[in-house]
């Protein structure tokens, strides 16, 4: 048993580290993340899919659903790398997916933790 606990101890740090290389963004609350977008220059993104976004976003968001296969292609296209992405999803799993996308294409992201449903529950502004 002791020699098992002593291996993993060993490979424990190995097997965390691959899943987090390459990703680097930060996952805001709700306050954080509304004032990251003050900033005129922050890209807002909505990376839900396009019945989600008619239905309500978060004001002055583009759409882009990262479940497309031509997601980050779209991405490259319509967004700047000289230039932060804040981005979110609906509860704040997609949005995790699609931030390490495009922190791994060198973009830097600021992802809402909570997601838009986090987002209406704290009382912001939504434009439909």
């Amino acid at each position: 048993m002791k020699k098992i606990i002593a291996l993993f101890g060993l490979l424990a740090p190995f097997l965390f580290a691959c899943q987090q290389k390459g990703v680097d963004f930060k996952s805001l609350p709700v306050e954080d993340f509304a004032d990251v977008i003050v900033d005129a220059d922050v890209q807002r993104l909505d990376v839900r899919t396009p019945a989600e976004y008619d239905e309500g976003h978060v004001p002055g968001s583009l759409n882009i659903n990262v479940l497309d296969p031509q997601f980050a292609d779209m991405a490259d296209s319509l967004l700047r790398k000289d230039k932060p992405v804040a981005l979110y999803c609906r509860s704040g799993r997609r949005s995790k997916k699609a931030a390490e996308i495009l922190s791994q294409a060198g973009y830097e992201v600021y992802e809402l933790e909570s997601g838009f449903n986090g987002w209406q529950k704290a009382g912001q502004e939504v434009e439909k």
